[in-house]
């Protein structure tokens, strides 16, 4: 099976970065660069600065049209705004293929950019800004072209076997060719030098759950983001609009006329890029003229007018209700996966996958973290004297007090019986050992008539210590809570 590697090390013909794009990327590292210094960048290509000042007078970015220089388009936009703008023409220009009668480059770009819209558009409801949140939408699929210009034939085959929609494209890309468009995408950007914080979102914008926690919120706006673009640009599928709506109020907390607003406006906002991008004769129909046609032919269907809203509001009734249990189901089947049924903590399945991706980072990115092991240590004596349901409910106002003391970012979980397990990103032994003692203590002050104290072992991780896998990490906590058990119990043990 071919690595991810052949396809970034040349077998696809990859384009290096453009000069441009690395000049770009280079000066907004530098915390003392001027807003001139980019316009002179950008200045130095003339068709770039044609391109960028033709967007920045449209009245997606600027109502007035007054942008007449790259200088007063950085002054105006802000050096964001005209960041995005440039490296997302200079992606697009090197992504134009041919087509083969089978793919459609246009409305891939169509596809891209009304997602782009999208992103941006949720991002600036939610937080006032959207970010780098248009390039990342704009790029999250370009791993795909890569694919298909590797192996073309397989590809073609590829895409038509994910038009039944039955299996996700991406997994059909990791079982056909051991990693997806997303991976591809990641990568080819992470080799141009793009920050981690396009290239992870790119890299997980299928799988939002093996995403680092910081990401999970653009992952979610990607997602509803896909869902309106696909259903603007392909067959108008009312459960696809059903989906963003769902996605923006129920997923994303938008109120429902807020999100009635947003997907008009994400219509309207997508033409004007088609335009700016030369996307010649391609339209996007608003949502309500969209409706606004389908009740002119219901209308010229039915004679009755009373039985056509008769059946659609059955319809919709229906929907809603088959929507409402397919979440709860997925809810119900999470939490079966990934929670433990007494104490509600993770499990010991989730736990043992994120200890593997917590080295991984540590290991790709130099950075340190702990490893804490607990157990109680009366809990036989508990279950003997009081019966196994008082110990039950010691292990869960035990697991409730822990949650209180974590992190977020924090990983607790039941490994079994009586044995917990907390993985502290970011944290080196020293601050792990004062956070394990403060649960410590809050434990033992809350025990009330029946005594509850825990042994805890803590260990941590650079990736200056050496290839260590699970069982190694693991196993040195479990030996530093062996010792906080032997020197009395009750107390912490650092190894």
């Amino acid at each position: 099976m071919d690595s991810i590697q052949t396809v970034i090390t040349g077998k696809t013909r990859l384009p290096s970065p453009p000069l441009i794009c690395i000049n770009i990327l280079d000066l907004v590292r530098e915390d003392d660069f001027t807003f001139q210094d980019l316009a002179h960048i950008i200045g130095a290509d003339p068709s770039l600065t044609a391109k960028l000042l033709k967007v920045a007078n449209t009245p997606y970015y600027n109502l007035s049209g007054s942008v007449t220089s790259v200088e007063k388009a950085v002054a105006i936009l802000g050096v964001n705004i005209v960041k995005i703008i440039a490296l997302s023409f200079v992606v697009y220009s090197e992504f134009q293929v041919e087509g083969d009668g089978t793919f459609d480059i246009d409305l891939f770009w169509r596809r891209s950019l009304t997602s782009a819209v999208a992103a941006e558009q949720i991002a600036t409801a939610l937080a006032g800004s959207g970010g780098d949140l248009f390039l990342i939408a704009l790029l999250q699929d370009i791993g795909a072209l890569l694919m298909r210009n590797w192996r073309p034939q397989d590809y073609r085959q590829l895409s038509r076997a994910a038009l039944d929609g039955r299996t996700p494209l991406h997994r059909l890309e990791r079982d056909l060719f051991g990693f997806d468009h997303q991976t591809a995408g990641a990568e080819l950007f992470k080799s141009w030098n793009f920050p981690e914080e396009i290239c992870l979102p790119i890299r997980h914008h299928h799988c939002g759950d093996d995403a680092p926690q910081q990401y999970r919120l653009t992952i979610d706006i990607l997602e509803a983001a896909n869902v309106l673009s696909c259903f603007y640009n392909d067959s108008h599928d009312v459960a696809r609009i059903t989906r963003a709506k769902q996605l923006l109020t129920a997923g994303l907390g938008f109120e429902e006329h807020a999100a009635d607003s947003l997907i008009e406006e994400v219509a309207r906002k997508s033409g004007e890029m088609f335009v700016a991008f030369g996307i010649n004769g391609a339209t996007v129909k608003p949502l309500s003229q969209i409706l606004q046609e389908a009740n002119e032919e219901l209308g010229a269907m039915y004679h009755s007018y009373e039985l056509m809203m008769l059946e659609l509001k059955q319809a919709r009734e229906k929907a809603e209700a088959l929507a409402q249990e397919l979440h709860e189901s997925n809810e119900r089947h999470r939490e079966l996966a990934y929670k433990d049924d007494l104490t509600q903590a993770y499990n010991y399945r989730f736990f043992q996958e994120a200890l593997g991706q917590e080295i991984s980072r540590s290991q790709r990115y130099g950075r340190e973290f702990s490893l804490v092991l607990f157990d109680l240590d009366q809990l036989k004596e508990i279950n003997d004297t009081h019966g196994h349901l008082v110990g039950s409910q010691v292990l869960v106002n035990v697991s409730r007090l822990v949650q209180k003391k974590v992190r977020a970012t924090d990983i607790f979980a039941r490994l079994g019986g009586d044995e917990f397990g907390i993985i502290l990103p970011e944290t080196d032994a020293s601050r792990a050992g004062i956070v394990a003692e403060q649960i410590r203590r809050s434990i033992e002050a809350s025990a009330g008539s029946i005594a509850a104290t825990i042994s805890v072992g803590v260990t941590s991780y650079r990736s200056d210590h050496g290839d260590w896998d699970k069982r190694v990490i693991f196993n040195k906590a479990d030996a530093a809570l062996y010792m906080a058990k032997k020197t009395g119990k009750n107390r912490v043990h650092v190894a």
